[in-house]
């Protein structure tokens, strides 16, 4: 366990993962169990290899850890720059979900795209305040107005749904759980 000023409190799990702040800024709190949730996502992927990162949990879904990544990767474009950062960018995969698998591509391919389109986020709405308004263009309800705050907390729900889904897949593929 790694721990760094008071001031900091970052602390870590024996398996890399940041425990999420326990006290202090409301913006700090919330970014951390975002990083703590997308940390536990690449946990759930670590040590796998191609075709195991494709193996489906149960029929008929056709859900898998690849796909997760993929779809992650569009919900973190999605939110943090089309919706709170205003910027008018395209859908990363084919089918604008991720989930469609491209024989072609591959668990590190996906990964560092995933991991670009988390750096990027993270860079447009440093500055952005909590209460800063972005709006959704399109979807369900387009023109709806969420904050930042609002995003950071469905941010985080979306990686807490989909680990659940991750923990299932990973005990599927070779038993391993928890986390």
């Amino acid at each position: 366990m790694t721990t760094n000023t008071p001031a900091e409190t970052s602390i870590t799990l024996p398996d890399g993962r940041p425990v999420p702040h326990l006290t202090g800024d409301e913006r700090a709190m919330l970014e951390s169990w975002l990083d703590f949730h997308r940390a536990t996502l690449a946990l759930k992927c670590a040590g796998l290899d191609d075709a195991q990162v494709r193996t489906t949990a149960a029929e008929p879904s056709t859900l898998t850890l690849l796909g997760l990544v993929q779809h992650l990767a569009e919900v973190e474009r999605n939110w943090f720059q089309r919706v709170a950062a205003g910027l008018d960018v395209p859908p990363l995969y084919e089918d604008g979900t991720g989930y469609t698998l491209d024989p072609s591509r591959g668990i590190d391919e996906a990964l560092g795209i995933w991991r670009r389109e988390i750096e990027r986020g993270r860079e447009l709405c440093a500055g952005l305040p909590l209460d800063h308004i972005g709006r959704v263009a399109e979807g369900p309800v387009p023109g709806m107005e969420v904050s930042m705050r609002w995003v950071l907390i469905h941010m985080i729900e979306e990686y807490a749904r989909h680990n659940g889904h991750a923990d299932l897949l990973r005990e599927r593929i070779d038993g391993v759980t928890g986390a």
